[in-house]
């Protein structure tokens, strides 16, 4: 059974879907829905989602879309993270993550409260990270990320590839991997002679595959570009329907937390998900041989 433990929130096998709320400081962000940058609205936008029922909330500060040109220096994100997760961490009682590849950024947010690192880059840019979630006892979820050179396989099969190599880094620094979840980097490949949406596609349709990591699943779909491209909305604001579709197909899948910047509607998708699969299985009951999420199960 794929479990985690997030900040003393446990998701994964068995349980319901969680929701993570996204939120951003840095005003170069690739939906502006989502930028807050005055203290007092962040933590108002905040408390809304954690009203509508979000089990984290996720801060970044910096872009990390790969097709933006988003960069601030290590001190600026450092900075503006320490200000928002301290605001957050000290008024809200759900557990803040910070969105941070960095050393020094991810130090200040550890400092600031918060207690989850999110690493977009599968901490391949910067090992320290890994070593200082160590100290923390923090949680950790690692993304798989384009990192150059060839593909290997198909999407799944690199993507898979790309977070394993992620798992054992955190392994060699120490953080437990009960304490571990991994993302497919969904809109994060660009670059591998496949067109980026097809890529995403592909990865959502196969999420399943993602179970022979041992760690539950965090998929981000939110308002991503791949949407845009297949249901022609150029205007991240117009991205909603095809969100709450993309959510759906990752959870029949196998995802057990979603990233979003739209908590109530996700959630209202997710439990309607839930219960259609839930009726699913109580009407076909698996075959003999098949385990209760499909799988062969291994004789002997």
């Amino acid at each position: 059974m794929n479990r985690a433990c997030l900040a003393g929130v446990t998701i994964g096998d068995g349980l319901e879907v969680a929701v993570m709320g996204v939120l951003n400081v840095s005003p170069e962000s690739f939906y502006a829905g989502s930028v807050v940058t005055r203290g007092d609205e962040l933590l108002r936008a905040a408390e809304r989602m954690v009203e509508a029922g979000a089990a984290f909330i996720d801060v970044g500060a910096m872009s990390t879309a790969p097709y933006l040109a988003g960069g601030i220096s290590e001190q600026e994100e450092a900075e503006r993270l320490a200000e928002a997760i301290h605001r957050l961490a000290t008024r809200l009682d759900v557990p803040i993550s910070a969105d941070t590849s960095r050393s020094a950024p991810a130090r200040a947010a550890l400092e600031g409260g918060a207690r989850i690192i999110n690493d977009v880059t599968g901490l391949t840019e910067d090992r320290g990270v890994a070593r200082l979630v160590a100290e923390a006892g923090a949680g950790l979820i690692v993304m798989a990320r384009e990192r150059g050179g060839p593909g290997q396989g198909s999407p799944v099969e690199s993507v898979m590839g790309l977070l394993d190599e992620s798992l054992r880094i955190a392994a060699q620094a120490g953080v437990p991997s009960a304490l571990i979840v991994v993302d497919p980097g969904i809109g994060f490949f660009r670059g591998r002679g496949i067109r980026w949406h097809e890529w995403d596609a592909r990865v959502l349709a196969g999420l399943r595959r993602l179970r022979d990591l041992g760690r539950p699943v965090c998929v981000g779909v939110s308002r991503k570009s791949f949407i845009g491209e297949l249901g022609g909305a150029a205007d991240p604001s117009r991205r909603l329907p095809g969100s709450l579709a993309a959510t759906a197909a990752a959870i029949l899948n196998g995802a057990h937390l979603i990233r979003s910047h739209d908590v109530e509607e996700t959630l209202q998708a997710a439990r309607v998900v839930e219960a259609i699969r839930r009726a699913g299985e109580r009407e076909s009951p698996p075959h003999p041989s098949l385990s209760p999420l499909g799988e062969r199960v291994k004789k002997g």
